[in-house]
């Protein structure tokens, strides 16, 4: 599958990836960005400059085959835990750790050399190496070589044990056909609270040897130094979200549009309690008369005014007002920080299907729903500062992407895309089919006069390093942002499954069956600060 002759045309990974401008000088406060993060004991850096060590040319994604890297330019002082790899279907643009111990620590060396190598896997022009660990000690990374000889034992460190945690593989690299695999690695635990961080190395896993998630050989770092040092405080919050904020457009026949909430709730949204459904209370316009605290527990819930003019004016939503709402929160032991931008939108519109040579059947009433929810996170590196990734959110699921594949404009400002009707998240324009085969959920994304420009329109509503954030009392309500059913589902069906017939109406069926019951309607979304992802991680 390999060789070491490079491809005749230039790949994607020929190329290092940088943002378009450069970064500005993030204010001053705190540990952020000044290139180490104490673990509680030994210090670590982000190293993102590389010597490439073997090339292969076929398999992983798009059969472009991968490039393995060892860091260099590390600073005197800090030793290396292994390796990194990335596919060649995009520019290179990664990072991996390397450490160096601090001599307070008094209960011992956290790194220590390895005490031998085993061989992992070779061809002819490359061996990959685990490093066999010192006991109480684990390998944290592989180690690649183009000799069939054993690396040096001075090459990698090995990590004290109370140092180190679970990982689970996670992007795909690369294979090969013999069932050998190569994944990146993350933390198992991960969250606000979880100290296990990533390392930056990747995984060998081969299936004929019985690889699985609940033995891998190697293991990420955890950060036993757990404060909120190293986290932006609001006046760094603000600059990166002003290098970063994306644009995000909305398609050219949106008829669904975001607004703020203090203008839903300012233009007649009621809120509704169990028992008392005749009698709905007016919003105060920022929420301040929304029950606090608690659990979705059914007793409260949001809707549209009850006058029908005032209703269909609602729900069209107001674009001057609309406003994204910023969720700054530590990931990955504080190593990173995630920016969840949160957009709201008074009414979501019917789904769309391809149904096999159907490309586009209208599915009714389905997907409407009131009160939508919607967001994109910002993953920024507290080593520098840097944007790494970006989660688009589609639907019950979602995406990471990396930088090097966005879409920016006017400098290092990304660019989102809004699906029709739905609301998806996209990061760049097209049809996505959400589903199998030829049978799903349409989801269309393209550019229109119609956009945010997200940094001239955000408001902090909660930080964790930032105390001087205060909620609105809106995102302390606990119950759904519209009412638990808004239609018959069955009847709906059954008018659609009318003009349907075969193999279309059996892929129609099919399709109903495997919908999210927020997508019927029947369940009103809930707030950004109760969904999962407010303090664990996206998925």
């Amino acid at each position: 599958m390999g060789n070491s002759i490079e491809a005749n045309n230039p790949l994607p990974i020929d190329t290092i990836f940088k943002l378009p401008s450069p970064l500005p000088t993030w204010p001053t406060g705190g540990n952020f960005a000044n290139g180490v993060i104490d673990l509680g004991g030994f210090e670590v850096r982000q190293i993102s400059s590389f010597n490439k060590v073997w090339a292969t040319y076929q398999g992983g994604p798009n059969n472009l085959g991968a490039t393995f890297f060892e860091p260099s330019s590390i600073p005197d002082g800090f030793s290396m835990f292994g390796s990194y790899a990335q596919p060649n279907n995009q520019p290179l643009f990664g990072w991996v750790l390397v450490g160096k111990t601090d001599a307070r620590d008094q209960s011992g060396d956290i790194l220590k050399k390895p005490t031998d190598y085993t061989l992992v896997w070779a061809n002819d022009l490359a061996h990959f190496w685990l490093p066999t660990p010192p006991d109480g000690y684990k390998p944290v990374g592989h180690v690649i070589t183009t000799s069939p000889d054993k690396p040096s034992l001075d090459k990698i460190r090995c990590v004290r044990s109370d140092f180190t945690d679970e990982p689970e593989i996670d992007n795909w690299i690369w294979a090969q056909g013999n069932g050998l695999n190569v994944y990146g690695l993350r933390p198992k635990t991960r969250g606000t609270k979880a100290q296990p961080l990533s390392v930056g190395t990747f995984i060998i896993q081969n299936s004929t040897s019985g690889g699985g998630n609940s033995t891998l050989p190697l293991s990420c770092l955890k950060n036993k130094n757990l404060t909120l040092s190293n986290i932006p405080n609001l006046s760094q919050i603000e600059s990166i979200f002003q290098t970063y904020s994306p644009y995000i457009y909305f398609h050219p026949k949106e008829n669904y549009l975001p607004s703020s909430v203090n203008w839903y709730f300012s233009n007649g949204a009621l809120l509704y309690k169990k028992g008392a459904e005749s009698n709905p209370i007016r919003i105060e316009p920022n929420g301040t008369n929304l029950p606090q605290g608690g659990s979705n527990d059914g007793s409260y819930w949001l809707d549209l005014p009850i006058d029908k003019q005032a209703k269909e004016k609602v729900k069209k939503g107001d674009l001057l007002t609309a406003e994204v709402y910023l969720h700054v929160k530590p990931v990955l032991g504080a190593t990173f920080t995630d920016i969840q931008v949160w957009l709201f939108y008074p009414f979501n519109g019917h789904a769309t299907a391809k149904l096999g040579v159907i490309e586009k059947f209208p599915l009714g009433q389905i997907g409407e729903h009131v009160g939508d929810w919607e967001h994109v996170t910002l993953r920024i590196s507290n080593f520098d500062g840097v944007l790494y990734r970006v989660y688009f959110a589609e639907h019950n699921a979602g995406r990471w992407v990396d930088s090097c594949l966005l879409e920016f404009q006017k400098g290092n400002k990304f660019v989102a895309y809004s699906s029709l009707n739905g609301h998806a998240s996209y990061y760049r324009q097209g049809v996505v089919l959400q589903g199998e085969g030829d049978v799903g959920l349409v989801n269309e994304a393209a550019k229109s006069d119609m956009v945010i420009d997200s940094g001239g329109k955000f408001v902090v509503v909660a930080a964790d390093a930032a105390a001087e954030v205060v909620a609105p009392p809106w995102l302390g309500f606990a119950g759904e942002w519209g009412p638990k059913i808004s239609y018959k589902v069955e009847s709906e069906v059954k008018k659609i499954g009318k003009f349907l017939i075969g193999k279309v109406k059996s892929a129609f069926i099919k399709l109903v069956k495997s919908l999210p019951a927020e997508v019927y309607g029947e369940e009103g979304p809930t707030g950004p600060k109760m969904k999962s992802n407010w303090n664990g991680d996206e998925i």
